[in-house]
């Protein structure tokens, strides 16, 4: 449910939970950029002196100097000429050329930045801290070099890999986390994570995080405090599902070239490899499906396979607006030197951007579900046909773009209802699979499930129709 926010009050966050006091710990993340090496042009280092102490930094001082009328009640003057040197930062994401450029141009010296993806010539359009001789490297690494370089005194330490390489003892060192993620997928895992990090006995366990995306000429950015406000899992329904293609059209006569790419890589690769899982990240991987589809769509001509349509296809790719970009990282950073600050009020708690045919922003409040599975109290309804088998109720449940369970498990409080592994327990509950929901589970009976898929235990009330 969302509802207009004019002028609503923020949860009291972070200067309480933030502790303000300079920090002894080393450098602290930031966002995942592109760079090179190449460009030699270099500002001022920024590592021997205050905000205050340089001209670069005299329209940020203008701000932090003062106290304004929206200014937190117990805002320091004083205390902002030292905080951000040592306000720890991490980011990760799509966005981060753009967010590492502000966040080590608003004062930020101290950030972390992973990002699993290697440079790629189609990002040199809009990537500018990539050169053509960065192509193939890793963009952390070329990202944090471009910028520690061109501004001296900040320091960043990139990370080649996934978020979920890292644990809750990792991103517990960052007062701030940015995510310019570009999957449904790891925004889930990277909010559930924060989410359960929280301890209300130790208010530095809660870390602001500020989400932005872009799809095409569209963006939004949003702020969530864990446990406090929404989460992402909270607006989880308002995405946009996914267009399915039936299977029939797939395995029989393909009319599109996605078709084509989506037999290869949901019908063809399975077959082939039974036992190895497609990396949608692994040039190899990529290359096969695009011969295998290629193939198919020559025996059925059709035009129009590509190397690039075949990534997209099976990454879901969405072309990217270097404009777009550069707003909605704006409006992220914005927002970072807020929380950092307590200068101005932050964005509570979400801001769309439309620019398709001129440019249209809004900012509303989207509201905490109380039965969300991530931040929320309360279980999950569901309607359940009572002669459903167990088997059937998981494939249902399979096709919700909101679950997208693939190996569950699934228990009450009374029984084991089935277990993807160990072996054993999988051989003892896999009967159930074909017995009736009736006969396994009571009416309004909770449901936990968990899943490889799922950075969360999902809990649902059966409800039976």
């Amino acid at each position: 449910m969302q509802r207009p926010a004019e002028s609503p009050a923020a949860p009291k966050l972070p200067h309480e939970t933030l502790n303000r006091e300079p920090s002894t710990a080393g450098p602290s993340p930031a966002v995942p950029l592109q760079s090179s090496s190449t460009h030699t042009e270099q500002l001022p280092d920024i590592a021997a002196m205050t905000i205050s102490d340089s001209p670069r930094w005299k329209y940020l001082n203008r701000i932090l100097s003062r106290k304004g009328p929206f200014a937190d009640e117990d805002y320091d003057t004083e205390m902002q000429k030292t905080f951000l040197d040592d306000f720890k930062v991490f980011g990760a994401g799509g966005l981060g050329c753009e967010i590492l450029k502000n966040l080590a141009l608003s004062g930020f010296k101290d950030i972390h930045v992973i990002d699993m993806d290697t440079i790629d010539i189609s990002n040199l359009n809009r990537q500018f801290l990539f050169r053509a001789s960065d192509v193939g490297q890793p963009k952390a690494t070329v990202a944090a070099s471009f910028v520690m370089n061109r501004v001296k005194g900040v320091t960043i330490t990139p990370y080649y890999g996934a978020i979920q390489d890292k644990g809750q003892d990792y991103y517990m060192q960052f007062k701030l986390v940015i995510c310019g993620l570009d999957s449904v997928e790891a925004r889930r895992w990277i909010n559930a994570t924060l989410v359960d990090m929280v301890d209300n006995n130790n208010p530095e366990s809660l870390k602001p995080l500020i989400d932005g995306g872009t799809e095409g000429f569209k963006g939004q950015s949003r702020v969530i405090l864990p446990t406090l406000t929404s989460c992402y899992e909270c607006s989880l329904d308002m995405l946009a599902p996914r267009a399915a293609v039936p299977i029939c059209t797939l395995a029989t006569i393909p009319r599109q070239p996605a078709h084509c790419v989506e037999w290869a890589s949901m019908l063809e690769w399975p077959r082939v490899f039974e036992d190895k899982k497609l990396d949608n990240d692994d040039p190899e991987h990529v290359q096969w499906v695009y011969e295998q589809a290629l193939k198919r769509a020559q025996e059925f001509n059709i035009s129009g396979v590509t190397y690039s349509l075949t990534q997209g296809v099976i990454k879901n790719i969405i072309p990217a607006i270097a404009s777009t970009n550069s707003i909605i990282a704006g409006s992220c950073c914005n927002e970072a030197l807020k929380i950092a600050t307590g200068a101005n009020p932050y964005l509570n708690n979400y801001m769309m951007y439309i620019g398709n045919e001129g440019i249209y922003t809004h900012t509303f409040e989207h509201e905490k579900k109380p039965d969300c599975p991530v931040c929320g109290n309360l279980a999950t309804d569901y309607t359940v046909d009572p002669e459903w088998t167990l088997e059937e109720f998981i494939d249902r449940l399979g096709e919700k773009p909101e679950v997208q369970i693939k190996k569950p498990t699934l228990v009450t409080e009374r029984r084991k209802l089935y277990y993807q592994g160990p072996p054993q327990l999988n051989e003892q509950t896999r009967p159930n699979l074909e017995k009736k929901m009736k006969d396994l589970v009571d009416h309004g009976e909770e449901i936990a499930i968990t899943d490889p898929g799922l950075p969360f235990s999902l809990r649902l009330n059966v409800i039976f129709s």
